[in-house]
C-alpha cells in the first residue's frame, strides 16, 4: 500500500491518495480536522474502499484535485506505486480478511 498526504485547499482539510494492492484500487481520503475535538476528524470523502473501485491514478487524482493542489507528477508516482506491487501476493492475514469480507 502506498499513501501520499497533502494539505487541502482549506487549512483544516487533509487529503490522502494512494494505491491499495489487496483491494486492487487507488484510494482518496479527505478529512476535516476539528480543533475543538482532541484528534477527531470528519471524513468528507473516502473512495477506493471496494475492490477495483478506482482503477486508474487519474480517477483518484480527479477526486483529490477538488480538495488539494497536487503535484503535476502525481499520476506517475501513483502508477509506479501500483507497478511495484505486481509481484506481491496476499499473506495469511489478507487472505483471511478477504474471506470474511467477500466470501470464498
Amino acid at each position: 500500500m502506498s499513501r501520499h498526504d497533502f494539505t487541502g485547499i482549506e487549512p483544516d482539510i487533509s487529503v490522502s491518495i494512494g494505491w491499495d494492492r489487496p483491494l486492487n484500487s487507488f484510494f482518496v481520503q479527505v478529512l476535516r480536522r476539528h480543533p475543538h475535538l482532541d484528534g477527531e476528524d470528519d471524513t468528507i470523502v473516502w473512495h477506493g474502499t471496494e475492490p477495483g473501485e478506482l482503477k486508474s491514478a487519474s480517477d483518484a487524482i480527479a477526486i483529490a484535485s477538488r480538495w488539494a493542489r497536487l503535484p503535476a507528477d502525481l499520476g506517475r508516482i501513483l502508477e509506479t506505486d501500483r507497478l511495484k506491487t505486481l509481484g506481491a501476493k496476499d499473506g495469511p492475514a489478507q487472505i483471511a480478511a478477504k474471506r470474511r469480507l467477500f466470501g470464498d
